[in-house]
């Protein structure tokens, strides 16, 4: 049926689409508390907002107490407020990647709605919501799901303000609304937003063949908005920091891309089991949407807002693909452009052909069920099998809730009730990716400090040097609410060091001569250095260890090392790894 004979049909009374919002709102929002924060990202982000929100200083970020450069301050102001309202929390720590993804959602509802229909804006909600990876991010402090949502607005802009009959002042409006989306993505995570939103207009043009668009881009007043977003904090970062401005532009956007000095290269081909896992369910279908789109009625002078959907995740695709640095996350702002292609095709395309993709998943989901009692579970003595083992029945029950919600949602399209076999796929996606995501704190002893700052979090005095030997643990600085002097270690702290050389020690050597001299001082390292400690002979007396961990402290002046090694015979032996 075309669009121009299609009535428009609701698809609950408003009464239960504002009911089925709140649900839907809680079930998004109320398990941000249940998992501890994991290294390396959660622990830094929450560490940076933690800090900023002590010193109040909101514009130098600054890790573990040294100045971090590597990304722009947004999603640190957003919860460093979270944390002076509600408290240091986990909770807090993810609520702005949680509310960013949960306004995502809603957008593409809304854009969904405003173009082609309540249905298509049902859809597309549904769709983006429930995809795996899209749920992930959204549950995790890290900074790509605002990026993701800052980029979401700008497609949102351009896509409304083309809407054919729109008055010259609304289409205005929502384009300005374009470049002021844009001045918060630069603020989120750089000018990676630029190169996006620039390079699928580019597409598209050359694309569509239609430059038009161009004219209608609000060149005069939108990136003045733009720049009144964002360029205040780098004006500011800049005249307090001479040396950030080539740190920022040129290490942290350029190198970043065009060489593997971050060392996260991976092959051309990395995002292609990503982009299946991360769409699961619904991956066949976004990706025939994608190739094959449904017809849609075009826009002011002709533009295709298909065609410009298409452009947008063709270019992030490429994009990251061909960056010397890649990460899961980078390709998720191509999320809701695929959800409204394939809410189109849904709503428009044939019965049959929707009915293929329900049974892909279907077969994915039972194959799924049937390979999970063969996998081999994973383990060693940094993450022990049991707990491998525990996290493996969480995600059965995740496959098996999709696998039921599949079936269920087959069986309703069949029936051609189509609108229900939807919300039926989507609980089932979002059944798995909750439970994938809760199970995860079955590895928290292994992938968070949390436990450990909890044996020594009353222990050591803030008075106290804290010493972290050859590493940096992301999460521990967070959870016992201070820092640490790094010893022969820099990493991406690199940087911020060499302009403040004073805030760590080079060598162990000069660190043996501190603990020495101390009378009070503990020590965070590996059981293999605190090996090497103890067969050099270094006066330590054991705090709480982990599998990863050991933390140990200076002895009481007052005691005799060898007393120590009298009362505490595990002194001088290996420190073997906890068993949970």
């Amino acid at each position: 049926m075309s669009f121009a004979n299609r009535t428009p049909q609701p698809i609950l009374p408003k009464r239960w689409m504002a009911a089925l919002l709140v649900l839907f709102t809680l079930f998004w929002l109320g398990t941000l508390d249940y998992r501890k924060l994991i290294k390396p990202d959660e622990g830094r982000y929450a560490e940076i907002a933690r800090e900023m929100a002590m010193s109040g200083d909101l514009v130098t970020p600054r890790l573990n107490g040294i100045k971090y450069f590597e990304k722009p301050p947004l999603q640190y102001w957003a919860t460093a407020a979270s944390f002076n309202v509600f408290g240091q929390h986990d909770w807090s720590a993810r609520l702005w990647p949680a509310l960013t993804s949960l306004a995502g959602v809603l957008l593409t509802a809304y854009v969904g709605m405003r173009l082609w229909g309540q249905r298509v804006g049902f859809f597309a909600a549904a769709i983006q919501a429930s995809c795996l990876l899209y749920y992930a991010i959204g549950h995790m402090n890290t900074l790509d799901m605002g990026l993701s949502f800052f980029l979401q607005a700008a497609l949102a802009g351009v896509l409304l303000s083309q809407k054919a009959g729109l008055e010259r002042t609304e289409a205005r409006c929502w384009m300005l609304l374009t470049w002021i989306a844009m001045g918060f993505g630069i603020l989120s995570k750089g000018i990676v937003t630029l190169v996006i939103c620039g390079g699928t207009v580019m597409l598209y043009s050359l694309w569509q063949r239609d430059f038009t668009l161009w004219k209608r881009l609000e060149w005069r007043w939108g990136p003045l908005l733009m720049l009144l977003v964002c360029a205040p904090w780098f004006i500011a970062v800049s005249l307090a920091n001479p040396e950030f401005p080539h740190f920022f532009f040129i290490h942290e956007h350029f190198q970043r891309y065009l060489t593997t000095t971050h060392r996260r290269d991976e092959p051309i081909w990395y995002f292609i089991p990503v982009l299946i896992a991360g769409g699961l369910p619904w991956i066949s279908l976004q990706l025939h949407a994608l190739i094959k789109p449904a017809a849609a009625p075009s826009g002011t002078g002709g533009f295709s807002s298909t065609r410009l959907l298409q452009a947008w995740a063709v270019l992030i695709f490429v994009f990251f693909s061909t960056s010397g640095s890649k990460l899961p996350s980078y390709i998720l702002p191509m999320f809701p452009a695929l959800a409204l292609l394939a809410a189109l095709k849904l709503e428009h395309g044939e019965m049959r052909t929707n009915q293929r993709h329900v049974w892909i998943i279907v077969l994915i989901a039972f194959a799924l069920c049937l390979l999970l009692p063969f996998i081999k579970n994973r383990g060693d003595e940094v993450t022990p099998p049991a707990l491998y083992a525990a996290y493996m029945t969480w995600i059965a029950i995740g496959c098996a809730l999709w696998l039921g919600c599949s079936l269920a949602a087959l069986r309703a399209w069949l029936k051609q009730r189509k609108i229900l076999g939807v919300a039926l796929l989507s609980l089932g996606g979002l059944c798995a990716s909750s439970s994938v995501m809760l199970g995860h704190e079955e590895l928290a002893p292994s992938s968070s400090s949390y436990y450990l700052a909890q044996q020594v979090a009353e222990k050591i005095p803030p008075s106290a040097p804290l010493y972290s030997i050859e590493m940096y643990d992301q999460t521990l600085t967070y959870y016992l609410k201070r820092t640490v002097t790094l010893v022969q270690y820099t990493d991406e702290m690199e940087f911020g060091l060499q302009q403040e050389p004073s805030l760590w020690v080079p060598t162990t050597t000069e660190f043996v001569q501190r603990w020495q001299q101390s009378d009070q001082a503990f020590a965070l390292m590996s059981p293999d250095r605190y090996n090497r400690f103890v067969a050099e002979g270094l006066p330590m007396q054991l705090v709480a260890r982990d599998t990863r961990r050991v933390i140990v402290q200076k002895p009481a002046p007052t005691q005799a090392y060898a007393a120590l090694s009298h009362s505490n015979p595990d002194l001088n032996q290996r420190v073997r790894p906890l068993t949970p």
